[in-house]
């Protein structure tokens, strides 16, 4: 456990922290991999179930025809499935009633019932199961049109033909026979998950095989490829519906989609299926995100999914809104203010059954006032000096802070005359800026990084630099006595340091710049694309200017610290510990409560000091106001100890 450091450095009294921080980090780690462990079969087992249930949905109909068999092996196969359903449904006491809905559709399938009775059970179905289901990362992007038929010509025609047809060169020899992509029928009960996981796992009992050797990006392709074969494209590009997530996009059946979501059309499901990098296009602008998730948790409202609701209007919060916030800020200041109130307001009414007529009201507003911030950001881009501005403020914004823990390290090593421990001072903070990149770069291509887990990350880490700034800062403050000093000096300043007490620094140097870098690579990233290509030369100019401050900054304050006399270093930098404390336990709170961990109770007045991590919350306030009345009470101690000595 190279994390697990010993804090000789600091206190040889305070030994215990270093088993708190091993304890609750192992805790931690392995809470987490018994979560994992436990989830990860259970979401197998019911997406297998949601396969299987879709399948028999959209097959019945070759199978029985007016309650006769019109294909035995088709009809067998039913029989095989839906028996299987009911087996696997019948592991788990958690579902019973998936287990009760089985075996109806096990009966109605060997009364040959109606196709239209089998699709509603296996509808009914495949809803619950994927209720019970986490939403999926997505990808990204798509592969190009000429990628994704590469991929199909290689893996796929040999048995479903170069069309999709399901007529390729060994389909004769094939029972039961290979899906006609092309057949708009049975495309219509097909969602594209459920062709997602046919291609990851195959299919049981049949020569479908499992691609596992294709990457997710190749998978989600070529499901999205061939769920559109039967559906026509138009010649005019049309924007596409702000009425529904893409993750229900991909959840659901186009015949389901049509029928259950408002304002969403035949023609635009045809359309999205037949092109679907429609979808993806829209998707990655920040506030079409907004629009989309916060439509997403309306729709799950009605259906009394709350705790659904309440996650999707955190999302829309924080992995679309958030993004925009500091352009729009150039433009209009108060529009963001509002917005920002109003999604705090709406995830809170999301959660509350009774208060219908107020979400109602309040979604009108909102989605109002993102339509006019979405017509301020793309009627125009932003002048150069906004984009300057912007850039300037959002590198000194995130980056001083972490300047600030780091110059501190560094600064107290110096004055204890070891720089040789300046060297992991600085593989922290160059660790933090690779892994920051690292993070970004997997984010964009690989996996998807929500943004409540992002601020999460970002909570916890601010409050663990919080505790261990605060912790130093007290160290410093029983050193501003120059003969404690001295002392120290005399009993320490040869003593080796352990290999664990060094790491420590770098892990705190570490913690301290990548809490920043992955949120200021995505804020740069959202100001780009409010920009032209000329302009991109402003954002730059801001950034560098950024570091220029900074290193100003840094520069004067390391040269003017090492000169100071000893005991006014020490209490100098005592102050400057204590003072980043204060700042980052209250935007480790602000932090959490966006990602919606801890809970938001406003205060009677607004008072926002971004710079300083003041909100206008009770949470925030509180741990800002615990870490002043502890620091109080530590002075209040000391002197009295002063006096009686």
């Amino acid at each position: 456990m190279q994390y697990c450091w010993n804090v000789r450095l600091i206190s040889q009294k305070h030994i215990g922290i270093k088993s708190l921080f091993c304890l609750v980090l192992m805790a931690t780690i392995l809470f987490s991999k018994l979560s994992i462990a436990s989830t990860v079969d259970e979401v197998a087992q019911l997406r297998q179930i949601a396969q299987l249930a879709e399948y028999v949905g959209v097959d019945y109909a070759s199978a029985v025809d007016n309650g006769q068999v019109i294909n035995d092996d088709e009809y067998q196969e039913m029989l095989e499935f839906s028996e299987l359903i009911v087996e696997k449904t019948s592991i788990n006491n958690d579902m019973r009633l998936l287990n009760e809905n089985a075996s109806a559709l096990q009966t109605a399938i060997s009364t040959k019932q109606n196709v239209n009775i089998i699709r509603q059970f296996t509808s009914e179905l495949r809803i619950s199961l994927l209720a019970m289901m986490p939403d999926l990362p997505l990808p990204k992007k798509l592969l190009s049109k000429e990628a994704m038929f590469s991929l199909f010509e290689n893996n796929c025609a040999s048995c479903h033909g170069i069309s999709g047809q399901g007529n390729g060169v060994l389909a004769s020899g094939l029972k039961p026979a290979p899906t006609d992509f092309t057949d708009k029928t049975r495309a219509e009960n097909r969602s594209l998950l459920g062709l997602f996981d046919a291609i990851s796992n195959g299919l049981d009992d049949t020569a479908m095989p499992a691609f596992s050797q294709l990457k997710e990006q190749q998978k989600w392709s070529l499901a999205f490829y061939v769920g559109g074969l039967a559906f026509q494209s138009s010649s005019e590009l049309i924007k596409p519906s702000q009425s529904i997530s893409l993750q229900n996009w991909i959840n659901y059946s186009p015949l389901i989609l049509s029928t259950e979501t408002e304002g969403l059309t035949k023609n635009e499901i045809e359309e999205f299926r037949a092109n679907p990098k429609l979808l993806f296009t829209d998707q990655s602008s920040p506030l079409a995100i907004t629009k989309t998730q916060l439509a997403a948790a309306s729709i799950a409202y009605k259906n009394e999914e709350y705790e659904k609701a309440k996650t999707l209007a955190v999302s829309a919060y924080l992995d679309g809104f958030e993004l925009i916030e500091n352009s729009l800020d150039a433009r209009d200041k108060n529009l963001r203010k509002s917005i920002e109130g109003n999604l705090i307001n709406l995830r809170q009414a999301l959660t509350n059954a009774q208060q219908v007529n107020q979400l109602e009201s309040l979604m009108e507003v909102t989605v109002r006032q993102l339509n006019d911030a979405e017509e301020l950001l793309t009627e125009t881009t932003l002048s150069n000096e906004a984009l300057f501005t912007a850039s300037l403020v959002i590198l000194l914004r995130e980056g001083l802070e972490a300047l600030l823990v780091v110059l501190a390290l560094m600064t107290v090593l110096v004055r204890t005359k070891r720089h040789d421990a300046l060297k992991y001072v600085h593989f922290g903070w160059l660790s933090a800026l690779l892994a920051g990149f690292t993070t970004w770069a997997v984010a964009q291509s690989m996996i998807s990084i929500s943004g409540a887990s992002r601020e999460v990350m970002e909570g916890i880490a601010a409050m663990l630099a919080a505790v261990m700034l605060f912790y130093v800062g007290i160290w410093m403050h029983s050193k501003t006595n120059a003969e404690h000093w001295q002392a120290y000096i005399q009993k320490h300043i040869n003593t080796q340091l352990e290999a664990g007490t060094l790491w420590g620094l770098a892990v705190l140097s570490f913690i301290a710049v990548y809490r920043e870098v992955f949120e200021t690579v995505l804020f740069y990233q959202s100001l780009l694309t409010q920009a032209s290509t000329t302009q991109y030369s402003f954002v730059i100019g801001g950034f560098l200017f950024g570091i220029a401050v900074l290193s100003i900054i840094a520069w004067g304050m390391f040269k003017y610290s090492v000169k100071l006399p000893i005991a006014r270093f020490f209490s100098t930098t005592t102050y400057l510990l204590l003072a980043l404390s204060f700042i980052l336990m209250g935007k480790a709170v602000s932090a959490l409560q966006e990602a919606a961990v801890i809970g938001i109770s406003p205060l009677p007045i607004t008072v926002e000091i971004d710079w300083i991590g003041v909100g206008s919350t009770w949470e925030g306030i509180m741990a800002q106001l615990t870490i002043l009345v502890l620091f109080i009470a530590y002075m209040y101690r000391s002197r009295r100890k002063q006096i009686i000595i």
